[in-house]
């Protein structure tokens, strides 16, 4: 049992007038107007208030104004590209904690070909961390469809995911080094491009996926990877949940680690990806009752496409697979991942939408889908299910749109306890209530109900060790 950290206080005039100082006041927004973009997250769930937006450019100033805040007992929000989905990177509607934005750390420090290392900011957005490592002939593999505006410091606060996890893992495993700053301004400089050192607590992977309530990342060295010489994409249709399963193992097997993506979608989602996302044609007609879209890449000239149509025949075969279409170029490839990415979007112009990031084990995801759609029609009649996601590391995003003809509010108000009751059969699968999203605000409440009592003595000991006063994104995770 630990003390409860001392109460936060709303920030003074003097420990304004002292921060603006150190950001500057070109980079410290006072004015609503100029505040807005920080203060409401992107699907319009959570919104906050602030005296204060904080724009510093430097490890120094974020490190004076974590000192300032921390001796004022003021908390303290940090913010990259304001993409999170779970609310982590708002403010309280208190209007008593500071917004600090790291948007202008967005330096990319060095390349070191040799080590196949990057190192840069947090503020750096994700494409920009892909295009450097292009450039000099590499891979960064972490991907998702927000990563124009992303960060890579939201990205390793929250250990995010994306479509590649299957071959390369979550982002935690991109990273060799961070550089992060505690919650008294002290300055953490673990940046380096080591593969190994076994020299005590792994505190990198302690702040990664802490939700910025442990330290705020600044900077981070991030493991490049050779880039694949060869890639073959296809859009293939399969009737049943057991076939996308029965045509995941075979593509397992046979393409193994060159296996880069396997993305399932159901025929809802595909619909209104077309419908309101690409609004291009798919080139499986009609839309099949499941989708997958998988990519097998190669170190070698050639043998991906060919693996790749070896493997579409012999599940064509079987009857596992019913349709195929294998991308002629890369125009087409983009376009097949398009109808995947834009799956999120185009769930707005359905009306509210309920969602869930969760894992389950590979084996349970066909169990979990059909069990999940007779709960959510018992609770309330009419609504649609979208589920889709990355079958390989068992992450389904189990989305559910309100009915055609129910109203938006009263919809969106049935949250919790729709949420409540697809947790408590994600549980009984073997599963996680969030798999790359985070916990944030939106699950806080629920993770001391579904996570060893233990484990979450350990995690509020952790936390009251690094930030005793509690100032680091207060509200968040616990």
């Amino acid at each position: 049992m630990t003390d409860a950290p001392p109460q936060l206080q709303p920030p003074s005039d003097a420990l304004i007038a002292a921060l603006i100082a150190i950001a500057g006041p070109a980079n410290a927004l006072t004015n609503p107007v100029d505040q807005a973009p920080y203060l409401t997250e992107w699907r319009g769930r959570y919104s906050g208030r602030t005296p204060l937006v904080l724009r510093p450019d430097t490890v120094g100033q974020v490190s004076a104004i974590l000192k300032a805040c921390n001796d004022a007992r003021a908390g303290v929000v940090p913010q990259a590209g304001n993409t999170g989905l779970v609310g982590g990177q708002i403010p309280s509607a208190t209007g008593h904690e500071i917004v600090l934005s790291v948007g202008r750390l967005n330096k990319v420090r060095g390349l070191d070909a040799a080590a196949a290392a990057l190192t840069v900011e947090a503020g750096v957005t994700l494409s920009t961390v892909q295009t450097a490592a292009d450039g000099a002939g590499f891979l960064f593999p972490l991907s998702m469809a927000s990563e124009g505006s992303c960060c890579i410091g939201g990205n390793l606060a929250t250990n995010a995911g994306g479509v590649a996890v299957l071959a390369y893992g979550t982002a935690r495993a991109q990273v060799l080094g961070l550089e992060a700053v505690l919650a008294d301004g002290r300055v953490w400089h673990g940046l380096g491009s080591l593969r190994k050192d076994n020299t005590g607590y792994d505190l990198k992977n302690l702040i990664i996926g802490s939700e910025g309530t442990l330290a705020i990342i600044t900077a981070a060295t991030l493991k490049l990877y050779p880039r694949p010489r060869d890639v073959a994409t296809a859009l293939v249709a399969l009737p049943s949940l057991d076939a996308v399963a029965a045509f995941f193992r075979s593509a397992q097997s046979q393409a193994g680690p060159g296996l880069t993506a396997f993305e399932f979608m159901s025929q809802r989602a595909l619909e209104f990806s077309v419908r309101h996302g690409t609004k291009e044609p798919c080139p499986l007609n009609p839309l099949p009752e499941w989708t997958v879209l998988i990519e097998i890449s190669s170190h070698e000239a050639g043998p991906a496409r060919a693996l790749l149509q070896h493997l579409l025949f012999e599940a064509a075969e079987s009857g596992t697979v019913s349709d195929a279409v294998i991308a002629a170029s890369i125009t087409q490839q983009r376009a097949f991942w398009q109808l995947r990415e834009a799956m999120s979007s185009a769930q707005k112009p359905e009306g509210g939408s309920i969602k869930h990031d969760i894992s389950v084990p590979v084996s349970e995801i066909t169990n979990f889908i059909r069990r999940a759609a007779p709960l959510v029609e018992n609770l309330c009649p009419g609504a649609r299910p979208v589920p889709f996601g990355h079958f390989g590391d068992g992450n389904v995003h189990y989305n559910i749109s309100q009915p055609v003809d129910m109203d938006k509010e009263r919809f969106l108000a049935r949250w919790e306890e729709i949420s409540h009751a697809v947790h408590a059969l994600v549980l009984d699968c073997g599963g996680s209530i969030s798999a790359e999203h985070g916990i944030g605000q939106m699950k806080r409440d629920e993770l001391a109900n579904v996570k060893d009592a233990t484990g979450i003595a350990v995690m509020r000991a952790i936390k009251a060790a690094l930030d005793p006063n509690g100032i680091l994104n207060p509200g968040k995770v616990l």
